[in-house]
């Protein structure tokens, strides 16, 4: 039981640098497209769909982020609330909140992934000139969303067992000596 939890564990720590190993490809996407729009206008050529490209990739390199900005603390959290309440207090107010976002994940989830089938089952295409599918640059928004739902479930699950979240402090200590 034991090994299959930490098998579980180094999957998902590994899905969740994965999604931001794609997050970071898809910035890089970005720069490409950019850096060939640029050179398309300078010898006078068309790069037809460029800008339609690259707010496909800002939107991917946006959801695929969220799960592990989430675990690597860069996510605000207001915490002026739970610096105020003792051990109890903060662990029960803790679990409302990751509570509520994993609702609210997984509800995004289930409206996200219904609207990339409509979008299949109705043919819809993008307005620009590249006429793209929408159900493909629209799947990047589900995968990402259910990743982020799945580390959310996962920081409540470890909060309820543990009585702590795994999300890193993003934060600098300081050093008083100094």
């Amino acid at each position: 039981m034991l090994s299959s939890l930490r098998l579980l564990r180094s999957f998902l720590d590994r899905l969740y640098t994965g999604c931001g190993v794609i997050a970071a490809i898809f910035l890089i996407i970005i720069l490409l497209l950019i850096v060939l729009q640029m050179l398309a206008r300078w010898t006078g050529e068309v790069f037809p769909g460029a800008p339609d490209y690259a707010s496909y990739s800002m939107a991917a390199a946006s959801f695929f982020a969220f799960a592990h900005a989430l675990n690597r603390g860069a996510h605000i959290r207001v915490s002026l609330v739970l610096n105020l309440l003792g051990d109890g207090g903060r662990r029960a107010m803790n679990i409302w909140c990751f509570a509520i976002g994993t609702g609210l994940a997984w509800y995004f989830v289930y409206y996200a992934s219904k609207a990339v089938f409509w979008s299949w089952k109705f043919k819809d295409v993008s307005q620009g000139q590249d006429a793209t599918p929408l159900w493909i640059p629209q799947m990047s928004m589900v995968i990402g969303s259910i990743v982020f739902a799945i580390a959310l479930t996962d920081h409540l699950i470890h909060l309820f067992f543990s009585g702590d979240h795994r999300i890193e402090a993003d934060t600098v200590k300081q050093n008083p000596e100094v």
